[in-house]
């Protein structure tokens, strides 16, 4: 568990995904409830993040700025989509780089897909040795080994906040 003097700070999470593979983001969410209960965050996703009448492209740019950790499930389909790879995956990159507004960038191989090709092949990918989840065995066993990897990202984004909020 993490230090609780830090436990209150809020921890908002983006995940990218294809709406093809929505109910493996379902299936993700799901497995990440827990820690959702446990943990001060907020999972955010486009499905239930955008109201009736809000501008889409705004309020998915505006949730990737202030995230503190972004998940990309990986797959065929999201590889695939223009929408990820010039907006989503782009932001990304660029403030995982940035020194001065860095976040957590989380690569989550779904599917069998060519990621290693991507500017993401030099962050650690989850699940356990980058496993596609759907190639295990059992799924579960997969998606619990997102989940605990999740919560130590959990905790290093917390101790860097809290560095910040001190200063």
């Amino acid at each position: 568990m993490f230090d609780e003097e830090y436990e209150h700070i809020p921890i908002k999470i983006f995940t990218s995904y294809t709406h093809k593979e929505e109910s493996h983001r379902e299936d993700l969410d799901s497995a990440l409830v827990m820690i959702k209960r446990q943990e001060n965050i907020e999972l955010w996703n486009d499905r239930g993040g955008i109201a009736a009448g809000d501008e889409w492209d705004e309020k998915i740019k505006e949730a990737l700025d202030t995230s503190d950790i972004i998940l990309l499930l990986f797959s065929r389909n999201f590889l695939a989509s223009t929408y990820i790879y010039d907006v989503e995956m782009a932001r990304a990159i660029e403030r995982h780089k940035d020194k001065n507004d860095p976040v957590a960038v989380v690569p989550v191989i779904l599917k069998k897909c060519d990621w290693t090709s991507t500017k993401f092949k030099v962050l650690q990918a989850v699940p356990k040795d980058a496993k596609p989840i759907l190639t295990w065995d059992d799924p579960e066993e997969a998606l619990l080994d997102v989940a605990n990897k999740l919560k130590r990202t959990i905790e290093k984004v917390r101790r860097v906040k809290a560095k910040k909020m001190e200063k």
